[in-house]
């Protein structure tokens, strides 16, 4: 309501019950001209003349509700081919309101009338440009590239056709559901998946038929690649360069978003380093880092974002001496001009993932709308360092961001012998952690017993992350990161250290 998570451009408010205008709205988020996903409506709400929602609603009369949805039912049954909204009837503040949630339509292009009320009733394609429902003129551009679409849906958004619904994990389901506060949680645990599955639009496919989508499978499955081979992150880390002789290499392939922040976690500690500058002119001292988080953050963020899902090559990140190398395949779409890296900002025209966006954008992990960039250039400018680089080739085959390391920290090894996989610095909590997993699994309470704490406090979530992070423990149960019986146990890299200890 508040569009914390859903763009203006996402969603159009609608005070009353005007099928004419919720139609055409309706028929536009449906054609997802720019692949964003789609978008909502929310009839009963009023906004200002900027666009922003005024509270409290206008709300619906109680007694129209019924009413309302049999005409929206006839009402869509007239765009041409007929679609049909997720509908939800919610209260805000007291106030009655009609959710349609419009995700992008698996037919496109779809024709609304410009009038459905109307007697005669002409169909137009209709789009969404910024935060307004337009009309496509006949054989304009928008026209030609929208029938262009036709039958096109972004590969995150096609059925998985060699998974089952029940190959998608219900705890996963219920850890996302409670992260993002969607109302949704508290009704999944009853709901058969099936439905769950339709409610969050992750299922497709008649019962008998029914298959996960591909975003389905990349969030809520516990090993993606076993249906999409190469959905992971690689991180490789060369501490004497390329040619050297070290290698140390990690890859990450749970869920999506805990492979995003499962490698940064690890990429953090094993990468990332600080220095303490005493300036003589200033009291304070400046702390600069080798490479700023956010800009690491963002990077990684951006390649699981657009990468193809339909190839097998995984997302890498190289950590050098002198910089990390992020490439992610294939190429920027088209519709960005190779010329437009090196500016300040990217804008494409259209996406290459629209569903995996939105549950990035509900965990947090990403903004979406073209920030990236300069998100980047930000931080680094900010922490001192060299600007980063951004290329591709002619072919668009790959896409490849370049972080200089800082000046001042050119020279340490991202990880050296110290930090080396067998040889990690831990702390002394961390250390008695690993050791005490060792024989076999360990609950929370138990581990926070061992270690003389009387609960499961702050400290011991961070020092189990750290580890997770690092590799050397994990869950017993990781579809299920909430489960009252889930316990941590010794990896095989934990297990390495132990013995080099």
């Amino acid at each position: 309501m508040r569009q914390h998570t859903v763009e203006g451009e996402r969603i159009e408010y609608e005070a009353g019950w005007n099928p004419d205008a919720v139609v055409r709205t309706l028929c536009a988020f449906a054609n997802d001209f720019e692949n964003l996903g789609g978008g909502c409506v929310v009839v009963g709400q009023d906004c200002d003349e900027d666009g922003r929602p005024v509270f409290p609603p206008a709300g619906l009369e109680e007694g129209r509700l019924d009413a309302i949805q049999r005409e929206l039912l006839a009402a869509c049954n007239r765009i041409q081919p007929a679609y049909f909204p997720i509908l939800s009837v919610e209260k805000y503040e007291g106030r009655n309101l009609i959710v349609l949630w419009a995700p992008g339509g698996m037919n496109r292009p779809y024709k609304a009338p410009s009038a459905v009320t109307a007697k005669t009733k002409e169909h137009r394609y209709f789009i969404r440009r910024y935060s307004s429902t337009i009309e496509v003129k006949s054989n304009g551009e928008d026209e030609q590239e929208l029938l262009r679409l036709t039958a096109t849906v972004p590969f995150d958004d096609r059925r998985c056709v060699s998974a089952d619904v029940d190959d998608l994990r219900p705890g996963l389901i219920r850890a996302y559901l409670k992260e993002v506060g969607s109302g949704l949680h508290e009704d999944a645990a009853g709901m058969p998946l099936v439905e769950l599955g339709r409610r969050m639009n992750i299922v497709d496919g008649a019962d008998e038929f029914a298959r996960p989508r591909n975003v389905g499978v990349l969030f809520f499955h516990d090993k993606p690649r076993k249906f999409l081979p190469g959905a992971q992150i690689d991180v490789v880390i060369f501490p004497d360069g390329p040619g050297g002789d070290v290698i140390v290499e990690k890859s990450f392939h749970g869920p999506l978003h805990e492979q995003v922040r499962d490698a940064l976690r690890y990429i953090e500690s094993n990468a990332l380093r600080r220095k303490i500058v005493k300036s003589g002119d200033r009291a304070e001292a400046v702390r600069i880092l080798n490479y700023p988080f956010p800009a690491v953050e963002e990077s990684l963020v951006n390649a699981v974002y657009h990468r193809g899902y339909d190839q097998r090559e995984p997302v890498e990140v190289r950590i050098n001496p002198d910089g990390i190398e992020i490439v992610s395949y294939p190429g920027p779409d088209a519709s960005i001009r190779l010329e437009a890296l090196t500016g300040e900002k990217i804008v494409a025209r259209r996406y290459r993932n629209r569903r995996i966006g939105e549950f990035l954008k509900e965990l947090d992990l990403t903004e979406g709308r073209s920030t990236g960039i300069p998100k980047i250039r930000r931080a680094m400018a900010t922490n001192g360092s060299p600007p980063p680089r951004f290329s591709t080739d002619e072919g668009r085959s790959y896409f490849l961001v370049e972080l200089p390391v800082h000046p001042k920290l050119a020279g340490v090894k991202a990880h050296d012998e110290a930090h080396d996989e067998a040889h990690q610095e831990l702390t002394e909590a961390e250390a008695k952690i690993l050791s005490f997993v060792a024989d076999r699994p360990r609950s929370r309470p138990e581990i926070a017993r061992h270690l003389g704490q009387k609960g499961r406090s702050g400290h011991l979530y961070k020092s189990t992350d750290r580890l997770r992070g690092l590799g050397l423990v994990e869950l017993t149960i990781p579809d299920k990161p909430r489960s009252r019986n889930q316990k941590i146990r010794l990896a095989e890299e934990g297990a390495a250290w132990l013995a080099a200890k």
